[in-house]
């Protein structure tokens, strides 16, 4: 959600760095750590897999944008990376077809083929991708669920980018169903509401989303603050029509939130070494060096961990933001 300027500047970054690396003498002085930050993120989700899936076999792993991350060398030419993909069960991608310059704005097709090459890698392997558009007008709307339908993905027009509100377009939902969703690949539709700041309280949050037919939803463990309970988690795990679906908990691994219940105050004066730079885009958010074991520590790994507080509340499954901070460091 938070890597939308990010992702702008893929192609561009990667341009540069062949272009940096194709002038640089060979007398220029080695960086004292040169590392593959490709490679750091998909060895930091497949960690993150292997900790869910031995608590729950069948928990969902969720990487969104950085799509890259599914050929071994970032390329779209490149051969796939076995094991990222089959340490994953689907790929979350904003902007697809609408949002990527403005939203409401259709996607340049040159972009949208770009992603599509890596998202078809990670498709043809048996992930599911869920592709969110941002896009209010009805007829847009209309059409990403049309295109991404076509490609063979799921997906949600999201009228608004805070991610805050239930669309009332389409009515009903794209391709509701009463169908008992149990696993990732037999949803046919989702929806992406990780802000509830429009609702007063936490009863008000569930009670609008216990009242849908999607078959994933994708929410925050914390309501202002609050962590949602398994009895919570539970409540929301049956539609409006009475068929069972997945309950999926966003939760951002390339930046630290300072409003997090890990957040410790002295940071702000004081900061680790693995905590860098404010996000411009997004005040109180902060780059992370992901690789790093203090980072990887609070958010997998152990009981006090963030994944385990997500296990523990019974989600179906997490939704990795932040994925393509790799380009930040690159």
């Amino acid at each position: 959600m938070k890597s939308y300027f990010m992702m702008k500047n893929a192609i561009t970054i990667i341009l540069l760095g062949i272009l940096f690396a194709s002038c640089t003498s060979s007398d220029t002085e080695t960086p004292a750590e040169v590392r593959d930050y490709k490679q750091d993120m998909r060895n930091f989700v497949i960690g993150i897999s292997q900790y869910a899936k031995a608590i729950d076999p069948s928990f969902a792993i969720i990487p969104q944008n950085g799509i890259e991350l599914v050929t071994t060398n970032g390329l779209e030419s490149g051969s796939p990376a076995t094991a990222y993909l089959d340490a994953i069960d689907g790929n979350g991608q904003e902007d697809l077809n609408f949002g990527y310059d403005n939203d409401d704005i259709a996607t340049p097709g040159a972009v949208t083929s770009y992603l599509k090459t890596f998202l078809d890698i990670s498709n043809n392997q048996g992930n599911i991708i869920l592709a969110t558009d941002y896009c209010s007008t009805h007829d847009k709307m209309d059409m990403s669920y049309d295109i991404n339908n076509a490609f063979g993905y799921i997906s949600f027009a999201a009228s608004e980018r805070a991610l805050n509100v239930i669309p009332n377009h389409p009515t009903p939902i794209y391709n509701e169903n009463t169908n008992n969703i149990n696993t990732l690949q037999q949803a046919k539709n989702f929806i992406f509401l990780v802000n509830p700041e429009n609702y007063v309280t936490k009863t008000a949050f569930i009670n609008a989303a216990k009242s849908t037919n999607y078959d994933a939803l994708i929410i925050d463990l914390f309501f202002n603050g609050e962590a949602l309970t398994a009895s919570d988690i539970d409540s929301l795990k049956t539609k409006a029509n009475g068929g069972a679906r997945l309950v999926i908990c966003y939760m951002s691994i390339g930046e630290a939130e300072d409003y997090r219940y890990y957040w410790n105050p002295a940071w702000s004066s004081n900061k680790p070494e693995w905590l860098k730079a404010e996000n411009p885009d997004w005040p109180g958010n902060y780059k992370v060096q992901y690789w790093n074991s203090d980072w990887q520590h609070i958010i997998y790994g152990n009981n006090d961990s963030y994944l385990k507080k997500i296990t523990d509340a019974h989600f179906d499954g997490v939704y990795l933001d932040i994925i393509d901070a790799f380009e930040y460091f690159e």
